[in-house]
This record gives structure tokens, C-alpha cells and sequence, in this order.
């Protein structure tokens, strides 16, 4: 039985969709069960893994250049324009700054995942994923310093430790399987591609539980901030890789790594260091993404099917 990654990424957005529609009108279907996001995470790294060689990550570093317009995308356009959206849409300053601090941090470990059912570089994701990462215990305090006037500390150790243990090791793992099983499960891109895809639908929907009241409550001023901000990340970061690089794959990876981020860092730090309210746009960031992203998989799905 062949499950072309494509295929299954043409109806991803639609069950995102429906179960996102449902954890919020029935969030108790799918609170209960927010532990899960992290193994649900770990084993979509996995079964990336599955799907990866080590040239590919070869390939990945020596586009350094690629590397290098992704995280000047990351933290040049998505803090600007967060503070460009804050200051036109006259937000209030703890709104305001946690929009902020959701476009100082780095790309989120979902980005993986979506760039795999959108038929981008996977390990060139994953690179620009840990390097953001990396890159980010320096960014994101001076970010949110220079856009937001406010100090903040980063948890560095916590950041590597999380980054290690959702993305690397399972990713690592997945290599080590798939180089032992060789060409002996010559089907194994879709069926990855398909529990990847039920995988990431779980987690948006216990996401949309875990932030039902929040979305309930927010303002559409709020809303409309995050979607202009999510937006100006996969547009600009698709327009300008594509016309430096003139690749659409690589164009469409960066995207995807620059418009969706590490929001749930943004909420732990904003609720930890500022209050519960400039935790919000993290938080309806966090849902938004996901569907978009998943929406964005599904349109790069259909061009794919096209070409063929």
C-alpha cells in the first residue's frame, strides 16, 4: 500500500481543521491529555528520522547561505514586523510585548513537521531549527530589549536540553533504523508521512483545548495581530528565499521555519518574567500556526500533484 506523502498532505488541513473545530467547542475531549504533546513530538522526529541520511544533512550545512538568509529572516523580519503590527494596530503594551517576544524567538520543532507533509527540505529545517535555537540565547533577550525596552532572562540549559531530546535524539534514532532497514520497507516516506500527519492533528488539538478560554476571551484585535504577523513570516520568507535562491523547495522551507515559531517559549517566558495577558499572543499564536502551516502544507501538496 503506497501513502504518498503528497496525498496525505492534500487532506491535512481539512481533519486539522475539523479536529481543531472540535477541542474548542469540546476542549475536554483532548485537555486531559496535554502530556502527550512532547512523546506525540518526539515520535514525529522519529519517524522524520526515518526518512533522513546523513548526506541530507551534508547537503543542508553546505547551503550555508540558505542557513544564513533563514536566521537573518527569523530575527531581522519577524521582531520588526511584530512591532511594526503593535504599533498599527495600537495594542496595549502587554499585548504588545508578548507579540514581541513571540517574534524574538526561534523556529519551533512543528516547522519539522509541517515542512515534511509540505514536501520541503526536511533536514535543511531541522538545521535552521537547531541553529535558530542556538542562535537564540543571544536573540531573544536582546530583541525583546531593543522592540520592547524590557530584560529578559533565557533558559539556555532548558532550551538545549528540549531541543536534544524532542528534535535530535529521535531524529538521530530514526537515521540509525532507517539506515539498518535499508531498502527493505520501500513504502516507509508515507506511512511516516501519514502518523506524522495524525500526530501533529492530535497535537493542534489538544493545543486549541489547552487554550479554549483564551480564544473564547481574546479580542480579534488580538487574532487579527497573530494572523498578520504568522502571515508576513511565510510570505516574505517564501518571497525572498525564492528570489535569492530561485528554489522553490528551499524557498517553501523557509517559509515555513520563519512563519511558524517557538511560541510555546514565548509563553513560558512571558507568564514566567511579564503576566498572563502577554502570554495571549503566544498562546493564539501557537493554534494559528498550526493551522496555517497545515492549510500552506496542503496548498504546496496540490502544486506537487500538478507537476506530476
Amino acid at each position: 500500500m503506497r501513502l504518498a506523502p503528497t496525498r496525505i498532505a492534500l487532506l491535512f488541513p481539512l481533519w486539522a481543521g475539523a479536529l481543531a473545530l472540535l477541542a474548542y467547542f469540546v476542549p475536554g475531549l483532548f485537555a486531559p491529555f496535554s502530556g502527550a504533546i512532547v512523546p506525540l513530538l518526539v515520535l514525529i522526529m522519529f519517524g522524520m528520522g526515518l526518512t533522513l541520511r546523513p548526506a541530507d544533512f551534508a547537503r543542508a550545512v553546505s547551503r550555508w547561505r540558505v542557513v544564513l538568509l533563514g536566521l537573518s529572516l527569523q530575527f531581522g523580519l519577524m521582531p520588526l514586523a511584530a512591532w511594526v503590527i503593535a504599533q498599527a494596530l495600537q495594542l496595549d503594551a502587554p499585548i504588545a510585548l508578548g507579540l514581541i517576544l513571540v517574534g524574538s524567538v526561534a523556529g519551533g520543532t512543528a516547522s519539522n513537521v509541517i515542512c515534511f507533509l509540505a514536501g520541503g527540505d526536511v533536514a535543511l529545517s531541522i538545521t535552521l531549527t537547531s541553529v535558530s535555537t542556538l542562535a537564540s540565547v543571544i536573540a531573544t533577550p536582546l530583541l525583546t530589549w531593543f522592540y520592547a525596552g524590557t530584560h529578559i532572562p533565557v533558559p539556555v540549559v532548558a532550551m538545549l536540553f528540549s531541543i536534544a531530546k524532542i528534535v535530535i535524539v529521535p531524529v538521530v534514532a530514526g537515521m540509525l533504523i532507517n539506515r539498518l532497514i535499508g531498502a527493505r520497507w520501500p513504502d516507509r516516506d508515507g506511512w511516516c508521512a501519514l502518523v506524522s500527519a495524525a500526530a501533529v492533528g492530535l497535537v493542534i488539538a489538544i493545543v486549541v483545548a489547552l487554550n479554549a478560554t483564551s480564544i473564547a476571551t481574546l479580542g480579534a484585535i488580538v487574532l487579527l495581530a497573530v494572523v498578520l504577523h504568522n502571515a508576513i513570516g511565510l510570505s516574505v520568507g517564501y518571497g525572498v528565499t525564492r528570489l535569492v535562491t530561485g528554489d522553490p523547495i528551499a524557498a517553501r522551507t523557509v517559509a515555513i521555519e520563519v512563519g511558524m515559531q517557538n511560541s510555546g517559549l514565548a509563553v513560558a517566558l512571558a507568564q514566567q518574567y511579564f503576566s498572563a495577558t502577554a502570554a495571549l499572543p503566544g498562546a493564539v499564536f501557537s493554534v494559528w500556526h498550526n493551522l496555517s502551516g497545515a492549510a500552506l502544507a496542503g496548498v504546496f501538496a496540490r502544486l506537487d500533484a500538478r507537476r506530476r
